[in-house]
Parts: C-alpha cells; sequence; structure tokens
C-alpha cells in the first residue's frame, strides 16, 4: 500500500488541508498520515526547531498536530518517528490559503514543507490556492485545485516522480473567480516587493506593527508563474534546493582573487 505524509502551514484544522485529505481517502488506496502545526505557520520558511522539545498530539488515528511546531519540524518528525520501517512514498504540503509563487517561495512555509521532504530523500508536492483580493479565505472553492492535484497524485504514484533528488513541484491553482485556463510548467518569476509596516498602539499607548503586502506586484515578463497564475492558470514549476549561482563562480573568483601574503 502507498503511503502519504501530508502537512499544512496554515495549521492541522484548515479547510485546505481537510479538502485535500477527504480528496486522497476517496481516491486512493493508501495509507494517509496528517502532521501539521498547531497554529498557523505562514511565512515560516525553512524554520526548524533546535532550542526546545517538540510533541506530537494524536487528534484521530493518522491524524496529529505538532504543538507550536513548523511544517518543517513537522515533515522532519513524521519521518523519523512516525515512519519506522520504511519513508513514505510521497510527502503533501498544502492545499495552502494563498499564493506561493516567485521570491515567495523563499518565506513559505508551504514550500518548505515539500524541502524538507526532499532533503530526506521522499518526493514532494507544494500546493497553493491563491484568491483575490475581497476574496474570502473561508469561501475559497478548491474544485480546480483538488481535480489537478488528484491527476498529478495519480501520475506520481503509479508512473513515478518527474524530477531529481532534492527537487520538488511547486504547483499554484489560480483564484475561483478567474476563467480556467487549464495546467502549465513555468519558471519562477520575480516578485516587486513592496512590504508595509503598519504602526498602532495599543489601548496602553504601546506602540505595535502588523507586516503585510500590498499585493502581488511583479516584474511584467510573459510565461512566469506569476504571469500566468493571474491570467488563470494553474502552474507548476519545478524547483531546486541548490541556491549555487552558478554563472557568477568565475566573476566571483576575479573578485576575491585578495593577495592574503
Amino acid at each position: 500500500m502507498k503511503e502519504i505524509l501530508i502537512t499544512n502551514d496554515d495549521g492541522f484544522e484548515s479547510k485546505g488541508l481537510k479538502k485535500l485529505l477527504k480528496m486522497l481517502k476517496s481516491k486512493f488506496k493508501a495509507r494517509i498520515t496528517v502532521v501539521a502545526p498547531a497554529s498557523e505557520k505562514s511565512g515560516s520558511s525553512h524554520s526548524i526547531t533546535l532550542t526546545r522539545p517538540l510533541r506530537l498530539v494524536k487528534i484521530k488515528e493518522n491524524f496529529y498536530k505538532l504543538d507550536d511546531g513548523t511544517p518543517t519540524d513537522c515533515v522532519y518528525l513524521a519521518l523519523h518517528a512516525l515512519y519506522k520501517h520504511r519513508l513514505p512514498d510521497l510527502v503533501i504540503s498544502g492545499i495552502n490559503h494563498g499564493a506561493n509563487i516567485s521570491e515567495d517561495i523563499s518565506y513559505s512555509g508551504t514550500c518548505a514543507g515539500a524541502m524538507e521532504a526532499v532533503l530526506q530523500g521522499v518526493p514532494a508536492l507544494a500546493l497553493s490556492q491563491y484568491f483575490q483580493k475581497g476574496e474570502l479565505q473561508e469561501d475559497l472553492s478548491f474544485k480546480n485545485a483538488l481535480k489537478i492535484t488528484y491527476e498529478v497524485v495519480n501520475k506520481i504514484l503509479t508512473g513515478g516522480f518527474p524530477l531529481e533528488k532534492k527537487e520538488f513541484i511547486n504547483l499554484n491553482f489560480p483564484s475561483a473567480r478567474a476563467k480556467f485556463k487549464g495546467l502549465r510548467v513555468a519558471r519562477a518569476g520575480k516578485r516587486v516587493y513592496n512590504y508595509k509596516a503598519y504602526e498602532h498602539k495599543n489601548p496602553r499607548g504601546f506602540q505595535y506593527f502588523w507586516l503585510a503586502s500590498t499585493g502581488l506586484e511583479h516584474e511584467s515578463k510573459q510565461d512566469t508563474d506569476i504571469d500566468l497564475l493571474l491570467k488563470g492558470y494553474a502552474v507548476m514549476t519545478p524547483v531546486m534546493l541548490d541556491l549555487t549561482a552558478y554563472k557568477r563562480l568565475e566573476t566571483l573568483k576575479k573578485w576575491a582573487s585578495f593577495d592574503l601574503t
């Protein structure tokens, strides 16, 4: 029997996780285990907890929450504590509430769950559902996301994972408000970051801030993940964990030719 591990940076009660779990159980004869954070960990990136112990809390059979853990913690701990004889065939991180595209991949707790899986030698998918401004998270439709996810998971389980070691698939689904145009494979685009720090004061006069983005501003290049997503396509991007800027190796060698004698 195939084994699938699920995590989700929106937490163990998120709608995207529940919808994904229900679909997988109905479509696949697989043993499915969920290990997700006890609370939302959006933007946690590839953070791992090394300064305090972690505790798995069993909610029901094959379903756990991790007290104050990150998606990386969830995958790392699940692979080492719950899989005694063999690793799962696939790790799925998602379905996230909101897109994870372009350089946002480096911030994403969703993508980090997939990153940790491939570091440990397990094929992985990161799934994210984009929603437009004014589109309430609680009203998100995952219809197209679930349909596409079924096809992708089925192809992986029956035909194998298409990428190399330490590479994962990052899959983003367009807003349900957009006319769905199909699935495309594309490279990651480039965001234009315009983050804000919104200043407030509490009733006692103490200053505090909310950090937030103002939208999906990006460089207007055709056929990138963000360009296609905003046009109504689901977009699949192969992501590798090797961050070396290979084209700059010779440049840096010349630049770093210091005389240290």
